[in-house]
């Protein structure tokens, strides 16, 4: 028998039809539910159009910004290692959300397991936190190169490199753990019924129904701390890049440093600013409407993997040169093959009108 849950949001009740499995017990549900974007259920399909570009665009710049810093001896520097962890960042953290919500978009797929939606909010949390972090490391290479050039090679060297990268995963990945441990164990009465498009942790908190205060502070003082300490650090390497770029002699050389600076730049504002307009909307927007909420949480997490590969291929010389020396390479072997061909057939083909009547 079917009966009707019930999610209350914003002015209004929404339905959601379930089967009793799913609804007799909540203290421990098999499945969540995820409602997509909420009050825009009918252009679920034209929604998923640009989220589904964006997601070809994130797969397609990371991977090649991959390949062809694997591919050049000469972008093996600690610039380009970082810039490789962005990347692989970037393609875990819009794989671990698109395809689930591509499939609510497209079939109607809305159920997730609660083992997968709790693996699901780690990756997210914990990968968020590790972006973070390279951004950071990335300022400090910057901040070493324009203010020790000298030393940049001895400083930064491949296994100073390697410790950053392995500091930076394993502060995302323990200050995160504790949030899906404590879900785990939680007692959810009220519903099943996630009014989201992927499993994000506040809008686990709201189901449950037992003391979440320990796991409430916790996760805001994480991301108070992680966001505020990383902020400081690009703040101070920035001050001291700045103060090295202004005692330089001339504008030109002033205007070409602070331009290796340019990219890197854009990458902090892809991230923190769609964050901070998503905190803003979430802690003072109480009269906005649900979905305007879940369209800034998702721009939050889609824009920097799309963002990312195209600054940095548009903006650094070095990958921009190795790119168009690919492709032109390609193009030209391409078309030496193709000439080369057409000479061969029509020499065969004058032969052919030649020694035809002979042969």
């Amino acid at each position: 028998m079917q009966e009707k849950l019930f999610c209350l949001r914003v002015g209004h009740l929404l339905p959601y039809s379930m089967s009793d499995s799913n609804t007799t017990d909540l203290t421990n549900p098999s499945t969540f539910i995820l409602l997509g974007i909420p009050g825009l259920e009918a252009a679920h399909v034209w929604i998923s159009i640009p989220f589904c570009t964006m997601y070809v665009i994130a797969l397609l710049g990371n991977f090649i910004i991959l390949f062809i810093v694997k591919r050049e001896p000469n972008l093996h520097e600690p610039m380009y290692y970082f810039l490789c962890m962005l990347a692989v960042t970037d393609l875990v953290l819009s794989t671990s959300i698109l395809p689930k919500m591509l499939s609510i978009f497209w079939f109607n797929s809305r159920e997730i397991s609660f083992s997968a939606c709790l693996t699901q909010m780690y990756f997210i949390h914990c990968f968020t936190a590790i972006e973070s972090g390279i951004l950071v490391a990335m300022a400090f290479d910057r901040y070493v190169a324009i203010c020790h050039p000298l030393r940049h090679s001895t400083i930064l060297t491949n296994p100073v490199v390697a410790k950053i990268g392995l500091a930076v995963v394993l502060r995302g990945g323990m200050l995160v753990l504790p949030n899906p441990i404590l879900a785990w164990g939680w007692p959810y009465c009220r519903t099943n019924i996630i009014p989201h498009s992927y499993c994000e942790h506040m809008a686990l908190v709201k189901l449950a129904c037992t003391e979440i205060h320990v796991s409430s502070y916790y996760s805001f003082s994480v991301t108070f701390l992680v966001i505020a300490l990383d902020v400081f650090f690009i703040t101070v390497s920035y001050t001291q890049i700045l103060r090295a770029i202004f005692r330089l002699p001339t504008k030109d050389a002033r205007l070409k440093t602070f331009g290796t600076c340019s990219s890197h730049l854009s990458a902090i504002l892809a991230l923190f600013i769609p964050g901070l307009f998503s905190s803003l909307t979430h802690r003072f927007g109480h009269n906005v409407p649900l979905h305007f909420h879940v369209l800034t949480a998702n721009a939050y997490l889609l824009v920097p993997p799309m963002f990312n590969p195209v600054i940095y291929g548009v903006r650094t010389k070095q990958i921009r040169d190795r790119l168009l020396r690919l492709f032109t390479y390609k193009g030209t072997k391409v078309f030496s093959w193709c000439s080369g061909s057409q000479t061969e057939l029509r020499a065969e083909l004058a032969g052919d009108m030649v020694l035809g009547p002979f042969r």
